[in-house]
């Protein structure tokens, strides 16, 4: 019995540290992950409670968080990217290419943001007429 308990916690170390050295501890499988707003910014209480939320593939109440940072922060890209996000995740997909043009053109120099696969994918839907 002693084994197992500490081959499961083997597992789970070895478990843990691949996710952060890869970058992906604050990841979901079902999509890519939520961004952190600047520590100042006026979203960042409400950005933090929807990627919680987000991780937990809680979409809605995400949604109901992300839509509050934007509000408090209608410039943060990051506030505007995490929207699309959930927005995308709740298969509303003409909303989500609109916040996520938005966090493009706010975001030039957040290279998570510009180079965001599902980003770059929705906006060239709205280029061709959605």
């Amino acid at each position: 019995m002693k084994h197992f308990f500490r081959l499961i916690l083997c597992t789970s170390f070895v478990a843990f540290v691949t996710m952060v050295g890869f970058g992906i501890g604050t990841a979901v499988a079902g999509g890519p992950p939520a961004l952190m707003t600047a520590a100042d910014s006026k979203a960042h209480a409400a950005n933090n409670e929807g990627i919680e939320h987000y991780n937990q593939e809680h979409w809605d109440v995400a949604l109901g968080h992300f839509i509050k940072a934007v509000e408090a922060d209608p410039g943060s890209a990051e506030a505007h990217y995490n929207l699309a996000l959930a927005l995308d995740k709740t298969d509303k997909h003409k909303e989500a290419a609109n916040e996520f043009k938005m966090a493009q053109d706010l975001g030039k120099d957040n290279p998570d943001i510009q180079n965001s696969k599902i980003l770059l994918g929705h906006v060239k839907m709205l280029e061709k007429g959605m």
